[in-house]
């Protein structure tokens, strides 16, 4: 059943598990989401799919509606920018082989990672870094600032970016990623829709911005993180405002990684603002309600 975009509706469609770089299992994340009153959730591991089945099952057991998701990496005007997918079909090939491609290089990366940091005087850390990867394919930064805080180097996660994981710091290794059009692509030919995440966060000028913008939608992007746990209140105005300038719809999403780290966690949000469309409303037909546990809504209409 089609959800009324006038209802305000507690959806947290961006969030991260072991599979990826969080801390809890697909399974806690939705027990987590649930307690705090979440109604359609989804998560969005990085690069990654192998979470979903797992959600989608807890998702059933926990009564919530939920919608498949992840979050891609790619590179736009030499920034890392992430364009989370929500919707889609977690068995089509091409986005499997997208995914596949785009975890290719972590894994060099995070040795040179460690390499950068023996030479600044820091041990150990790729070795350091492993202890916490739940996915090896994945290993990220935020695995090596979870070793440096255990170690005693830092206070806390934040201070280990600023001082060691940033560009022009010890630790900071650059990457490649997809590009744009591509992972937009992957989503949409899945039969899904592209959101870009967190746009606050990549400190683009005016004109980076609107360049951003232009190419995801001219590359068939559908929506954007409007109200998501790294914007402020006055963001989440001005993101409503763009919204709206390029015909986008609006998503909402904690960003939760952690019950130790994470500011914002999972169903805190403040509702998306008015005169907004929802994204969930683009993808009605694709939400799985408790009842049909893994089987897509589209499912006998595309036999």
């Amino acid at each position: 059943m089609p959800i009324p975009a006038t209802i305000p509706l507690n959806a947290d469609l961006h969030c991260h598990s072991v599979v990826s770089d969080g801390t809890l299992s697909p399974e806690d994340l939705a027990a987590r989401a649930r307690a705090n009153g979440v109604q359609l959730w989804a998560l969005t591991d990085h690069d990654e799919t192998g979470g979903l089945r797992r959600a989608g099952a807890a998702a059933q057991a926990q009564g919530m509606a939920y919608l498949t998701g992840v979050e891609i990496s790619v590179t736009f005007a030499d920034t890392t920018v992430h364009i989370v997918g929500l919707g889609f079909d977690p068995d089509n090939a091409q986005l499997a082989q997208g995914l596949a491609a785009t975890r290719d290089g972590r894994g060099e990366r995070a040795k040179e990672m460690g390499a950068q940091l023996a030479r600044a005087g820091i041990g150990g850390a790729y070795e350091g870094a492993l202890q916490f990867v739940g996915n090896p394919a994945l290993i990220s930064r935020m695995h090596f600032a979870r070793f440096l805080v255990e170690s005693g180097r830092c206070q806390d996660t934040g201070e280990v970016f600023r001082k060691y994981l940033t560009e022009g710091r010890p630790g900071y290794v650059p990457h490649r990623w997809a590009r744009l059009g591509d992972a937009v692509r992957w989503i949409t030919e899945a039969e899904g829709v592209a959101v870009i995440a967190h746009p606050a966060r990549y400190k683009f000028s005016a004109n980076e911005e609107f360049a951003l913008f232009s190419e995801f939608k001219a590359h068939g992007g559908q929506a954007v993180e409007v109200v998501t746990g790294s914007h402020s209140a006055a963001e989440y105005l001005s993101y409503a405002a763009l919204a709206q300038e390029f015909g986008l719809a609006a998503s909402r999403g904690s960003d939760f990684h952690s019950p130790a780290e994470s500011h914002t966690d999972l169903g805190s949000l403040p509702p998306l603002p008015d005169a907004l469309t929802p994204v969930w409303t683009l993808l009605a037909d694709r939400i799985r309600h408790p009842a049909r546990h893994l089987v897509p809504h589209w499912a006998p209409d595309r036999a």
